[in-house]
């Protein structure tokens, strides 16, 4: 018999949300079939069978939290029980298969003299786990220094060799514990006095979302700076570029536009661009401007990332925001897509709205959101004529951002704005 159990889908994921089963008890399966489809994180993942065999026992169902070791289905192989350790490996070699992030599940160890080491799975690939154990590592012991945690190739080797390296500029600050949630265990009133309730299992997803709310709300003392820029004769240049663009090439959109404009000024005002570490007093200022994009999907707000803007064209710029979206709407994305943004940029314009007070995307220190554009009367030239304004809310966190500097920084994307041919030599 061989107990499937939930390995580590790396990126720090400790447990999923069992969203399809799709095998049945009795029911014969064959290798790399697809068993069950979890959700982490965001992203949904269908998990394979390590085996072909007959499903003996389903442990779980639609709805369920699992944990990362959890035994999730029995699979009668026709071979003996093997031992826990074996078992492990063959469920983590399929993952790691099925999905190139997929990590290794690492029991629990602790050093001889007694000092704790980290508890639960390590963040590492398989190749660097197989690293590791040829070289005699033990990777509850290795500084890491890749993205949320990550343990390198050569963080092994430096290890190896002796070496004690200083953090890498890529990877994601350390963020300090959250204050606990407000009246996380609050007794509710009984509502069905009152009316008809129903209840249903929170998604995984609005369960991330909720906690990286309250984290926001708790850790970032925010400030929101409104403005609305003048964008008349950018939608009129914008709109004759689309209609010059051959089949198959993707619009340029307003977003689009506004990515540009931000990530540029975000050069010029890096305080926008960094992180607070509350623990050591430092601020954490990145030399790399990638941009997370909120999209609005069916199963929930979602972030993907848009790597190195400032560097990009307008129409590369497109490009990968059409891709980024899609990929988001359909949950087709990876979860390292997810990672390492520096300022992040939501329009809800798109579904109504002015102005809003957008929650900064925490331990980044600013987000700027765009509202739904308009015509409105303005005075030109002590004339009043019709212009389409843009309705401007940059959100930041107090404690890095001064109020001139908030103000300052959207008056630059402003200005990017408001004369279209300036952008063309922004790169």
């Amino acid at each position: 018999m061989f107990e499937f159990k939930l390995p580590d889908l790396g990126e720090g994921v400790h447990e999923g949300q069992v969203v399809n089963v799709l095998v049945k008890e009795g029911e014969e399966i064959a290798e790399y079939q697809p068993m069950l489809e979890v959700e982490t994180d965001k992203a949904a993942v269908e998990i394979p069978s390590p085996k072909s065999g007959v499903v003996a026992k389903v442990h779980v169902a639609a709805g369920q939290t699992v944990k990362v070791g959890q035994t999730l289905i029995s699979i009668d192989d026709g071979a003996p029980a093997a031992t826990e350790r074996r078992s492990d490996a063959t469920a983590q070699a399929v993952v790691a298969r099925a999905e190139p992030e997929a990590q290794a599940r690492v029991p629990t160890v602790t050093h001889a003299a007694g000092a704790a080491l980290q508890d639960g799975p390590i963040p590492a690939a398989p190749a660097v786990r197989k690293l590791a154990r040829e070289l005699g590592v033990e990777l509850s012991l290795v500084p890491a220094t890749g993205p949320s945690g990550r343990v390198l190739r050569e963080d092994v080797e430096r290890f190896a060799a002796g070496e004690r390296p200083a953090a890498s500029p890529d990877a994601e600050p350390a963020v300090p514990a959250a204050a606990p949630a407000l009246s996380a265990g609050a007794e509710l009133p009984d509502f069905a006095q009152y009316g008809p309730v129903r209840r249903e299992t929170v998604p995984q997803i609005r369960k991330t979302i909720a906690r990286q709310m309250t984290r926001a709300w708790l850790n970032v003392p925010r400030v929101t700076h409104c403005d609305k820029a003048d964008v008349t004769d950018l939608e009129r240049n914008r709109k004759a570029f689309n209609t010059g663009l051959k089949e198959g090439q993707p619009k340029l959109t307003l977003t689009a536009i506004v990515v540009k404009a931000v990530a540029v000024a975000l050069r010029d005002f890096p305080m926008l661009n960094a992180s607070y570490d509350a623990a050591s007093e430092e601020i954490i200022y990145k030399d790399y401007r990638h941009l997370g994009i909120a999209v609005d999907t069916p199963r929930g707000l979602v972030v993907p990332v848009l790597r190195d803007a400032d560097g990009k064209t307008l129409p590369q710029i497109a490009a990968e925001l059409a891709a980024l979206g899609e990929r988001a709407r359909t949950a087709k994305f990876e979860l390292a897509e997810l990672r390492g943004a520096t300022f992040t940029i939501t329009n809800v314009g798109a579904v109504g709205g002015i102005f809003a007070t957008p929650m900064v995307n925490y331990p980044e220190v600013g987000i700027l959101g765009l509202g739904r554009a308009a015509l409105e009367p303005v005075v030109r030239d002590a004339q009043i004529v019709p212009r389409l304004m843009l309705p401007l809310s940059l959100s930041y966190d107090h404690r890095i951002v001064d109020g001139a500097d908030g103000a300052r920084f959207v008056s630059e994307v402003i200005r990017s704005l408001e004369n279209p041919l300036r952008l063309i030599n922004l790169a």
